[in-house]
């Protein structure tokens, strides 16, 4: 294997697309898909720690799916909070260090707390990193980043952007993946995707599996990372 080809990402990204078609294929409702999205995310979560994936990043709701209905907005509130209480101790367990990454003005206060709590009770873990962008979007990422800089009157520069955007300290995304059959990134990570490897997979996210996992990841080993270099340059 030559230099230039990728041995395997430290970080990857999800579009977790697909719960509403799962479910509406099923003759169920929309909730019942994200509800079985979560239990894919476990499982997701699991397979990235045992395979040296240091940091993951989700997309699991975006500053868009304010204009879904109502009920279903509601509903994926109640679900995060649920999975917050039910799941946060077991992910501290296993060493997962929990991140929400994105604007949480428009969020109740008991999800507001429910996030900082967990946020508090897996500060220590250094086993994954697991950034769940929840009221996220990139373009408001790089508008808040560039607002503090302002504010602070410090210069805009990419370096001291980088380092006002919601997901730093972490480093940008090697793989980033969706799923569901969709071929665009929606708004997420506009940023810190600058060269990440991108595998769109026709899986709907509920059934998305380790070896659909996997399958990403050989392709990702696939790709030769240039970053503006020619071959030659990196062989």
């Amino acid at each position: 294997m030559s230099a230039s080809v990728a041995p395997g990402p430290s970080h990857v990204a999800i579009v977790m697309d697909g719960n509403g078609r799962w479910a509406s294929k099923r003759f169920l409702p929309r909730l019942a898909g994200h509800k079985q999205g979560v239990d894919t995310l476990k499982r997701v979560v699991r397979a990235c720690f045992t395979r040296g994936i240091s940091t993951l990043t989700v997309f699991a709701f975006s500053s868009e799916n304010w204009n879904r209905p109502a009920d279903e907005v509601s509903g994926l509130m109640d679900l995060l909070a649920g999975a917050l209480a039910r799941e946060v101790s077991q992910l501290k367990q296993e060493g997962v260090r929990l991140r929400f990454v994105g604007s949480r003005t428009a969020l109740s206060e008991k999800v507001q707390q429910g996030l900082q709590q967990a946020e508090s009770e897996t500060a220590i873990n250094t086993g994954l990193t697991l950034n769940v962008c929840f009221n996220y979007g990139g373009r408001w990422d790089i508008v808040q980043a560039a607002s503090t800089l302002v504010k602070r009157g410090e210069a805009i520069t990419e370096d001291s952007l980088d380092k006002m955007m919601a997901l730093a300290p972490c480093a940008d995304p090697d793989l980033f993946i969706r799923t569901g059959g969709e071929y665009r990134i929606s708004n997420f990570l506009l940023w810190q995707s600058a060269y990440a490897e991108f595998v769109f997979s026709p899986v709907l996210w509920p059934d998305f599996s380790e070896d659909d996992l996997d399958t990403a990841l050989t392709e990702y080993r696939s790709r030769e990372r240039r970053f503006g270099k020619t071959s030659e340059q990196l062989r």
